[in-house]
């Protein structure tokens, strides 16, 4: 492979390689960093200049209305909390199913097994979905937000391959000094874990906090709104935020400028999580999906 690269087709390959890819990064960030530049913009640059990357007048008025927005900082609170507890919900239900399904004297393992599968390549609906936790009585609470997706069988499939691949010389070892299961998943195999923990964690935490449609569909109560929800109503109505803080009422607040501020609100917690995990992400995949 080296050697391959280190030919005249292979230089000219990476060289046209690198264009492409670092073309593809620029169009890709563009977007971005316009919405960054337009957050710290004034109304009137927003409407007269339809692209820029740095602002004529830096702003910091958008930021200073949403964050004095009680239905801003509360549903700010709400996707934190969610996040935290839904990950934490789906990390302990993944783990616990997969550790048992890895262990090849389980009883009924295949017929468990068999049903994940099933579960991977079919699911309810959002209708019978919806009935389910509507007849659990969830509606309307922040549970309708974490527990219907407490298990993705597919990752459930690549926690179980690492599990199944860990050396039996350890369970082994750990059965002779008197460990339990409890005890072996917990202080063995979760340890020697970390790589694959850290990757699922970001897969977690990443969805739920981009997660729209469930707001949408169990919560009508608009005081218990994401902030992905909250964020669909203020691009549709820039009264959606209503700021009662700001009591002036010549006051007119940044609607363009605003919009913008809670998109970048709204991503940047995971980008900053985002670099702390990216050294477990490429090991944590492999390591699951290739063995098996």
């Amino acid at each position: 492979m080296h050697t391959m690269h280190n030919t005249k087709a292979g230089k000219i390959f990476d060289f046209f390689n690198i264009i492409f890819l670092s073309f593809l990064a620029i169009i890709m960030l563009l977007p971005f960093l316009y919405v960054i530049a337009a957050s710290f913009a004034t109304e009137a640059e927003i409407a007269t200049r339809p692209f820029f990357l740095i602002p004529e007048t830096i702003t910091f008025e958008a930021y200073r209305y949403i964050f004095t927005t009680p239905a801003f900082m509360r549903s700010l609170m709400v996707t934190i909390g969610v996040t935290i507890g839904g990950t934490l919900i789906q990390l302990f239900f993944t783990f616990s199913f997969a550790y048992p399904l890895s262990r090849a004297k389980l009883k009924g393992r295949n017929v468990l097994l068999n049903m994940v599968i099933f579960a991977m390549l079919f699911s309810g609906g959002m209708i019978p979905t919806f009935l389910v936790v509507k007849n659990l009585g969830l509606l309307d609470t922040y549970w309708a937000l974490m527990l219907p997706a407490a298990i993705n069988p597919f990752n459930l499939m690549i926690i179980k391959n690492f599990f199944q691949e860990m050396p039996l010389e350890l369970e082994e070892s750990a059965r002779m000094d008197g460990a339990t299961e409890i005890t072996i998943l917990t202080k063995i195999f979760l340890p020697l874990s970390k790589p694959i923990l850290a990757t699922f964690t970001l897969f977690y935490a990443v969805g739920i906090w981009n997660d729209f449609m469930s707001g949408l569909l169990y919560l009508n109560d608009s005081t218990k709104w994401p902030i992905q929800l909250l964020l669909r109503q203020i691009t549709m109505s820039s009264s959606a935020l209503n700021n009662t803080a700001l009591m002036d009422p010549n006051y007119i607040p940044p609607e363009q400028g605003m919009k913008f501020a809670v998109i970048i609100v709204a991503t940047l917690p995971i980008l900053i999580v985002y670099p702390f995990l990216q050294k477990h992400f490429a090991k944590g995949m492999m390591i699951g999906s290739v063995k098996g």
